[in-house]
């Protein structure tokens, strides 16, 4: 299946079925397309417009870009609609929240590369306001009163099946074949015993890639290879991330630079292939596994926090910077997660659609989303086995996760956090 495809989610909104089945199609020639005359809007106008869009922002991804497309493609047409699919399916094949890049793209639209960051910044804006201020509340004051010590544990076992049904989603759309399920498995393995990540991914796109290009005795080599050398390299160190469950490394927590939290936030932010949901395998990885600079409940009630929020799911970026880094960590965090989102679109907008069109790339990144699931599969369990301690946090998940399968309203997430965190009061 296309990467362009990898993060679809299925339609919740009637009104917006035809915008959103559209991206089956996305990775069609990017034809050049008339775009309408649109009346150039003052900066804080600009600003103004996108900074509602933020507040707005409830329901995930499927809701968000909904909304962009009602008001400014529908209603008050700045792009036709042929061209506003084109430019969404570049996104969708792209790392990084689609809402927000779409933001960025609009603004520049309108009033050029300054016009393109002023509507970025309005649209994040109030997400990154209100989890800066949950991040200092639940370090100054939650975590010391009991009852807000029995939401987060309602909170972190809904968070886990939140995970669980993104899998679940993400998975089904990426994972097409036996040669993408193959991929994923080798993942998990590698992921099981320590390998770093970034050459998992690279092993799984290329793998992949001789596939498509009917190399497979190649393909067969190469994954052997692979597999021998993963499992020679945990022979010698002897241990793996299934060995870290509930605390750090050291078992203590470390303070983060703030070198580290921009690196680790700009690595993030360019490595979400497949939905907003797959940067959780790579902040967990740094955050929890390999810095120490949190433990996996407080990366859970990190999560739990976005989901309540009307912003893209990244936004727990600036949670894990804060705790990690304090106000300056949680704010040098967010920028550079959110850096990359700036960056293909007010610098190579128009190269990256020449691109995108290559389709050996298209086979790396298919290949590189497979590997995202797998990963994503052994974070989940590690985050699972911190959250989900007794039959209380059980049942909690178990309702959370039939409730997110079989309710698709837009605001069903922030219901099911709201409502964990309840249910967390009464039992814990």
């Amino acid at each position: 299946m296309p990467v362009a495809s990898s993060n679809e989610i299925p339609c919740i909104c009637t009104g917006y079925g035809d915008a959103l089945a559209s991206l089956t199609n996305a990775r069609k020639p990017f034809m050049q397309n008339h775009t309408p005359e649109i009346i150039a809007e003052s900066y804080p106008a600009l600003f103004w417009r996108f900074l509602r869009f933020g507040l707005l922002a409830w329901g995930g991804p499927i809701a968000q870009i909904a909304m962009i497309r009602q008001e400014l493609v529908e209603e008050e047409k700045w792009v036709s609609p042929e061209r506003f699919n084109r430019v969404l399916g570049l996104y969708q094949a792209l790392p990084g929240p689609e809402a927000h890049e779409l933001c960025v793209y609009f603004g520049m639209v309108n009033r050029g590369r300054f016009g393109g960051f002023l509507a970025g910044l309005g649209f994040m804006l109030p997400g990154f306001v209100l989890m800066f201020l949950l991040s200092w509340f639940y370090l100054s004051y939650g975590m010391a009163i009991p009852r807000f010590q029995a939401v987060f544990l309602g909170l972190q076992a809904a968070v886990g099946a939140l995970i669980v049904r993104a899998i679940h989603r993400i998975g089904g759309h990426s994972l097409t074949n036996a040669y993408l399920w193959g991929i994923a498995a080798m993942a998990v393995l590698a992921e099981v015993l320590g390998t770093p990540f970034l050459l998992t991914l690279t092993v799984g796109g290329a793998a992949y890639l001789l596939i498509k290009e009917e190399r497979r005795t190649w393909f067969y080599l190469v994954s052997a290879l692979f597999v021998a050398g993963v499992i020679l390299a945990w022979k010698v160190q002897g241990s793996g991330v299934l060995h870290n469950i509930n605390q750090p490394p050291t078992g203590a927590i470390h303070a983060a630079s703030l070198p580290g939290l921009f690196v680790s936030g700009l690595r993030s932010g360019m490595l979400t292939f497949g939905g907003a949901y797959t940067v959780i395998a790579f902040l967990q990885h740094d955050a929890v596994a390999v810095q120490a600079w949190m433990t996996n409940a407080q990366f859970l009630d990190g999560l739990a926090l976005s989901g309540t929020l009307p912003a893209p799911l990244i936004i727990f970026a600036t949670f894990v910077g804060f705790v990690a880094g304090g106000g300056l960590g949680a704010l040098i965090m967010t920028t550079a997660i959110f850096l990359p989102a700036f960056g293909f679109t007010l610098i190579g907008h128009s190269t990256l659609e020449r691109v995108i069109q290559n389709e050996r790339l298209h086979a790396f990144l298919d290949g590189i989303t497979a590997a995202v699931v797998g990963l994503m599969a052994v974070t989940t369990l590690n985050l699972l086995r911190a959250g989900i301690g007794d039959w209380r946090a059980l049942g909690i998940f178990a309702l959370a996760l039939a409730v997110l399968a079989l309710w698709r309203a837009k605001l069903a997430i922030a219901v099911v956090m709201v409502a964990a965190g309840a249910v967390g009061v009464a039992l814990f």
